[in-house]
């Protein structure tokens, strides 16, 4: 899985976070970590339900703004937090994305909840290549 850090500078009102991975998938996988740590604990999520997510697009940043507002979504719909990912991009004409990913229903309780994300933003998002791995810098609106 891929790294990421809080960038408590970038962002006075929002949550905003740098992540790497080896590959885009790693990439993908520790942007939806990062933004599901801003919402709760995420060791305590346990990995019960699964959907499966597909999206297509031209540009890598607008591929990862529209995986983290899906994932957004689909937390937002049915009140469940994730924390397992199975990310497959492929380049054939485009970027195309299929992901599975499990979580459970948020329970207060359990899940020691801290804030709720409302959407991320377009706000000095980026994704690059750099050396041997992709780093993102992504803004969440909470």
């Amino acid at each position: 899985m891929g790294k990421y850090k809080f960038l408590e500078d970038r962002a006075i009102a929002d949550a905003a976070f740098e992540a790497e991975g080896k590959s885009l998938e790693e990439l993908f996988e520790a942007c939806a970590q990062a933004t599901f740590e801003v919402m709760a604990e995420t060791d305590t999520v346990e990995a019960k339900n699964k959907e499966e997510i597909q999206l297509k697009s031209d540009d890598l940043e607008e591929l990862l703004f529209n995986w983290l507002a899906e994932l957004i979504y689909l937390k937002d719909l049915k009140a469940t937090l994730f924390n397992k990912y199975q990310i497959n991009i492929e380049k054939p004409g485009g970027y195309e994305l299929r992901a599975s990913i499990w979580g459970e229903p948020i329970d207060a309780e359990k899940h020691k909840v801290k804030v709720d994300v409302k959407a991320v933003t377009y706000h000095l998002l980026e994704v690059k290549k750099s050396d041997d791995k992709w780093i993102a810098k992504v803004i969440l609106d909470i």
